[in-house]
């Protein structure tokens, strides 16, 4: 299931949909763990893929994790799930391919 990456979410409402408190969420930019887009008037807006890292970071941190340590693994996390769908794209591209050739093989 994709996460929606539109923000959209105050502050206060992407605080209890990750089930922390508005200053931690304030603290997680701070030091860069999150990005939450912000209106002209300068409120912060958190798509649910925000809050999700959120949730994730509490997590971490919850098991013993330090802050640093969390950012590691998240980008970790990030890059395990990229290559994941680079490999399904590869995988669909590959077999695509071997249909053709098989079609055009057995046209010869």
């Amino acid at each position: 299931m994709e996460i929606e990456r539109v923000s959209r979410h105050p502050i206060r409402t992407a605080a209890k949909e990750a089930g922390l408190h508005p200053q931690t969420l304030r603290e997680y930019e701070r030091r860069g763990l999150l990005r939450p887009s912000r209106t002209d008037g300068g409120m912060r807006l958190y798509s649910d893929q925000e809050i999700s890292r959120a949730r994730r970071l509490a997590e971490l941190t919850a098991e013993g994790a330090p802050l640093h340590v969390a950012r590691r693994v998240l980008r970790l996390e990030e890059r395990v799930h990229t290559t994941v769908e680079i490999i399904q794209v590869l995988e669909d591209q590959n077999r695509r391919l071997s249909d053709r050739l098989r079609a055009l093989a057995t046209a010869s």
